[in-house]
């Protein structure tokens, strides 16, 4: 291929993955913020293995390497995993996979590649990093999207005086607005966090957290304009750092149980329905 053809090419690839970036949920610091407030609820016991795992690699930082890693040309990171981010759900609960699969198939897989004694440090790695991203996704609203808008990504709006869509103001846009660190934001939110809250919160099934965000996700769609500003803020700041909050209680209480199981597990399953071994890319 001439040179001229590769450039253009390789351009036009950089374009796509610039315009795809919204279809991932919360942006670092969302992901991160979840993360760290995780990392201060584990046990003893998930701490220990999440330590064994990945050794001086923080939750924090494994909870982006699934975003990270879509810049790898191999299959798996450009077509595969892509549906695992998020589910699909048009009633009020969620009803079943496409065979793709996705989020809620994922994470089923990823939970018993950790609780599988057959399976190689790298497929545990990849499969802890990958759980750590996804109970963060499905806090995200528009990561339970309903059918045919792309979880927001269709609905041109304009936020902060630039056009954008709904999903990048979920994503990044709510989260990002105070200019906050994750450590800063994860700080706040876990000071404004009760313990009532985190009782309350402390609950490791992933249809919950998925009838929650369907639960509010039709609040989230503007009425009557595309010019999101300071009222539109002010009303969904607290919704957004609730959902972060339970993030990051959830993710807590769901490693916990998870390394608290005693059992042996069945041999895992592709998230796409298939008995296979994943390998990290």
């Amino acid at each position: 291929m001439p040179r001229p053809a590769r450039f253009a090419l390789a351009v036009a690839a950089l374009a796509a993955l610039a315009s795809s970036s919204s279809a991932f949920a919360w942006g670092k610091t969302g992901h991160r913020t979840v993360a760290a407030i995780a990392d201060r609820g584990l046990s003893a016991e998930a701490r220990a293995h999440v330590r064994l795992l990945l050794g001086s690699e923080s939750l924090d930082e494994a909870a982006t390497w699934p975003d990270d890693m879509r810049s790898d040309p191999d299959p798996f990171w450009q077509a595969t995993a892509t549906p695992w981010h998020y589910v699909t759900v048009g009633g009020s609960d969620y009803d079943a996979a496409p065979p793709e699969g996705d989020a809620v198939t994922a994470l089923r897989h990823f939970r018993a590649v950790l609780l599988d004694p057959r399976a190689s440090l790298a497929e545990k790695q990849t499969a802890l990093r990958f759980i750590v991203h996804l109970v963060g996704d499905l806090h995200q609203p528009l990561h339970a999207g309903a059918p045919g808008d792309r979880g927001g990504n269709a609905v041109k709006v304009t936020f902060a005086g630039k056009p954008t869509n709904l999903h990048s103001v979920w994503d990044s846009g709510l989260v990002d607005d105070e200019q906050l660190s994750f450590t800063e934001l994860a700080e706040r939110l876990e000071r404004r966090t009760t313990p009532e809250e985190v009782i309350a919160w402390s609950d490791p099934d992933p249809l919950d957290w998925i009838r929650e965000s369907v639960a509010i996700r039709p609040s989230v769609y503007p009425q009557g304009t595309t010019e999101l500003g300071w009222d539109y803020i002010y009303k969904f700041r607290p919704v957004m750092e609730r959902r972060l909050q339970q993030g990051g209680v959830r993710l807590a209480a769901y490693l916990n149980d998870l390394y608290a199981a005693r059992r042996t597990p069945e041999p895992p399953t592709h998230p796409g329905g298939r008995t296979r071994r994943h390998r990290r890319g």
